[in-house]
Parts: C-alpha cells; sequence; structure tokens
C-alpha cells in the first residue's frame, strides 16, 4: 500500500471558512503523490492508499489521532491520560487493512479533544473565550450546549479541559491548520472516488464507551457491540446499511441503529444518498477490544480485528451499481 502523509504546514490566510483555491491544491497533491516521504514538520493527517484503487468506498477515522501538542497538554488542566479518554483509541489500527481490500484510508492524527473533525469548522463555546467570538461562529449547536464543540470545553465524563480561557485567534489557527486540511483532504479522496466510479460510500470509522457518560443521551445504561449511524436514512441507503448491519449480526454482534449515534457532522455533510453520495458511521463498543481506563489493549483486539477485515472485506465488494440511486 502506499502512504501518503500531507502536512499542516502550507500557509494560507482565512477569517471564516476555507477557500476552494485551497481544498483544489491539496485535491491535486493527493493524486500526485504516491511514497514520497516528508519529515519536515508534523502532519494533521495520513492516507492510506490501496496499491490498485478497485471499491468506491472510503475509510476514514477523525478520532484516533494521537499527537498531543505540549503547549495544549501543559494548557488543560486534566493528566495525557484523562485527555485520551475522548479519543476513539486504536480505531486507525482496527480498519488499517482497507487498502488491502481496494480502498483508502484516511486517518487524523490530531486528539479530538484538541480539535473534533466531526464538527462544522466554527462550533464553539463562547463561555471558553477571553473576548467576543466572530459571527460566522456557531455557538448554540446542541454539542456546543453540551461543551463539545470544535474545540470541547469538557471530556464526555464532564470535566473541563483547559485552565483557563482561550484566546480566538490561537484557537483559528489551530482549526486551520489540523481541522480544514483533514476535511481538503476527504473531500479529495470523495471526489476522486466520483470520478473513478461515479458514486462513494464513506465509512466514518469510531469508537463508544461501553456505558453512557453524564454527557450522553444514555446515561449509565451499558451499549451493545455496534451503533450504525445513517442520520436515520438521510446520509445512506437503507439498502446499504441493511447490509452493514446483516454483516456484523452475522459475525455474531449486537447491532442497533442511530441511538444515541445518528451521526455527526461528517455523514450530514457527505452524505446525500440521492445523488450517489453515501455516508455510515460506525461506532464500536471499546469493550470490545481495550481497556478503556489505562486507554491500552485488550485480549479482544486481534479477535476484533479480524472480524472487521471480514466487514472490510464485504463493504469493499459492494458494487458502484447498488450505490447509483439514480
Amino acid at each position: 500500500m502506499a502512504r501518503i502523509t500531507i502536512f499542516a504546514h502550507i500557509n494560507f490566510h482565512l477569517t471564516g471558512f476555507p477557500c476552494n483555491n485551497y481544498c483544489q491544491l491539496i485535491g491535486a497533491l493527493l493524486k500526485q503523490m504516491t511514497n514520497t516521504p516528508k519529515n519536515n514538520q508534523s502532519s494533521s493527517f495520513e492516507i492510506l492508499r490501496p496499491d490498485k484503487w478497485s471499491s468506491p468506498v472510503i475509510f476514514a477515522s477523525p478520532h484516533s489521532g494521537q499527537d498531543y501538542p505540549e503547549a495544549f497538554i501543559k494548557e488543560s488542566r486534566l493528566t495525557p491520560l484523562s485527555l485520551r479518554r475522548s479519543e476513539d483509541a486504536f480505531v486507525d489500527e482496527i480498519f488499517i487493512s482497507a487498502p488491502i481490500f481496494g480502498a483508502p484510508l484516511l486517518r487524523a492524527l490530531f486528539p479530538r479533544v484538541y480539535v473534533d473533525a466531526n464538527r462544522e469548522p466554527f462550533e464553539l463555546d463562547p463561555e471558553m473565550f477571553d473576548t467576543p467570538l466572530p459571527h460566522y461562529v456557531n455557538t448554540t449547536s446542541p454539542r456546543v450546549t453540551a461543551g463539545l464543540g470544535t474545540m470541547a470545553r469538557v471530556v464526555t465524563s464532564g470535566n473541563e479541559v483547559y485552565s483557563k480561557k482561550l484566546n480566538f485567534e490561537d484557537a483559528r489557527k489551530i482549526i486551520h491548520k489540523t481541522y480544514f486540511p483533514y476535511h481538503c483532504a476527504l473531500k479529495g479522496l470523495l471526489d476522486e472516488a466520483k470520478e473513478r466510479f461515479g458514486c462513494y460510500l464513506l465509512v466514518d470509522c469510531h469508537s463508544m464507551p461501553s456505558i453512557g457518560g453524564p454527557m450522553d443521551r444514555d446515561p449509565g445504561f451499558n451499549r451493545v457491540d455496534f451503533i450504525l449511524g445513517d442520520r436515520h436514512g438521510t446520509s445512506c441507503s437503507e439498502t446499504i446499511t441493511n447490509k452493514v448491519e446483516q454483516c456484523l449480526r452475522g459475525l455474531k454482534y449486537v447491532v442497533t441503529r442511530n441511538n444515541p449515534y445518528a451521526g455527526g457532522y461528517t455523514t450530514a455533510h457527505y452524505g446525500q444518498p440521492n445523488e450517489n453520495h453515501h455516508a455510515l458511521q460506525i461506532e464500536i463498543n471499546r469493550s470490545l477490544y481495550m481497556n478503556e481506563l489505562l486507554i491500552d489493549y485488550s485480549a479482544g483486539f486481534l479477535p476484533l480485528k479480524k472480524n472487521m477485515e471480514k466487514l472490510i472485506q464485504f463493504i469493499t465488494r459492494i458494487s458502484p451499481e447498488s450505490l447509483k440511486l439514480k
């Protein structure tokens, strides 16, 4: 497989949303680059490409990044281990075999608690900042209200992340160096899939705590093995969701849909089934593969990974024709 890393030191000047030219630049770089080594700066994401892209499927892991900036750790009132409990730890490793089956894997390298790529670009809590926020910032979404915006105010346990108020200009720079390059890369992959196959299926890969936390809609309840999120049929064809659910049930897992996770910004933004653009979120119960307190592998990791290889193989065999609804 080819490993491609795009680095977030490319300079661009914006006061709001990313410009199309920047995304076009990223897209052009993605097509041109193969195994070129990069070692000059830390990157915000990594793409693992197949030797032969044979499936209209793209896998993405936006929440498994582990590159915690030292300045962020110093600004936080939490221990590094407490910060890591917001990670979808090891999910990128669980889906690492996607390129073997002809599909690319995109993974964010920055941690979710630092910047959440499954949010709008600027979903921010004004209480976190030392000055009023610009007009384009979404300050009223349910995610912001819960403290889980693009830059989180709290972790899933409800504990505050930062020890002091933030400067918005600093936050804007962080978002532009992490979030936007990730989404430009994702859009580049989706556009490339459309060119190759006339459609795409984006599988957004996540993991969830085994028990609902105080900030969740199911506090204190034990969770099933997998939750599939298709935004109640609006981001992915029900036929495709049915197939994935049947595959997981065939692997002896307990599966439900859309509750409490129906899908986030990624599925809502990129999933338009009537345009042959499908996006499905997969949530894996962390107790299946890890020690949730220590953020470490459990004995269940390898068996789960083996089963997910079967799932990946099944999904990548979905034909382009079955994704074309018009």
